[in-house]
């Protein structure tokens, strides 16, 4: 249903066209961010001033909404570019960073979800679970152990909200609304030691929703690069004794170097289609 090629080739997309990508992001995040869209090809914004926000996603071919360092100027912000946004076709990607922690983010995410449903929420396990209404357990923003009954309630959620929901952990799943997931298992363990990281795979995906009209195909080859880009730099740094310190600058290496042969090679990519019932 998807192969190495397909993936290739929206990885040369984002690198061609370069798409603008409007980031409200958070603060702990926002640098990683910006390098690793730059690093896949694409170009960033940060732009959060109530007075441009709504322009700054017009010109933008993606728009990326990120909780994790929640204020209430930045929530309204995020509100008036998806006001601005109701009825359009222009891609928007969901970080419910910490869903579940408090009733505060809760709050958040519903409201936002009341005013228009984005293309593509992206998240750990306990964030999505948490969002599904499952009982999914979030530390800070930090995700504990789900199991296969949660993410039925992922594969749930795609359908309820007619959105691809990416969930991010040791393997990662993608879910669409008119059934079709993936799963992709390739990735490390160090990944999640470097903060950041799930963060500006949810602004990756935004560059690939941007190129390729399919967004369960976009959510997908965006989740790929990153997790196949962090195996190739933490196995470089595991080989020179090196640590996550040094693996954070050899993930933009990889991003920016990957190339059609390691992707082919490394691949560990599961497809399939569940049939409404």
């Amino acid at each position: 249903m998807l192969s190495a090629l397909d993936i290739w080739q929206d990885i040369t997309a984002v690198r061609r066209q370069g798409p603008l990508v409007h980031c409200i992001t958070n603060l702990v995040v926002m640098n990683l961010n910006a390098n690793v869209l730059l690093a896949a090809g694409a170009s960033p914004v940060m732009a959060h001033a109530h007075e441009e926000v709504v322009d700054m996603a017009a010109i933008a071919q993606a728009i990326v909404l990120n909780i994790g360092t929640l204020s209430p100027y930045w929530i309204e912000s995020m509100q008036r570019v998806l006001k601005a946004q109701q009825g359009g076709s222009k891609p928007i990607v969901l970080d419910p960073v910490g869903a579940g922690a408090t009733e505060y983010r809760n709050t958040c995410i519903r409201d936002l979800l009341a005013i228009r449903v984005p293309s593509v929420i992206r998240g750990n396990a306990s964030e999505i679970v948490s969002i599904a209404g499952g009982q999914g357990q979030t530390r800070g923003v930090d995700s504990t152990a789900v199991d296969e009954d949660g993410f039925r309630l992922a594969e749930d959620l795609a359908r309820q909200l007619g959105c691809v929901v990416g969930v991010s952990g040791p393997v990662d799943r993608v879910f669409a609304s008119d059934g079709r997931w993936a799963r992709i298992g390739n990735g490390h363990p160090w990944m999640t030691r470097i903060t950041g990281v799930g963060c500006s795979e949810s602004a990756l995906i935004a560059a690939f929703c941007a190129v390729q009209p399919d967004t369960w195909r976009a959510t997908t080859s965006a989740m790929v690069l990153m997790a196949l880009a962090g195996q190739l730099a933490a196995a470089t740094m595991i080989q020179r004794q090196l640590g996550v310190g040094s693996m954070q600058a050899a993930l933009l290496d990889a991003l920016q170097l990957m190339d059609e042969e390691a992707l082919a090679e490394k691949l560990d990519l599961e497809t399939g289609y569940k049939p409404q019932m």
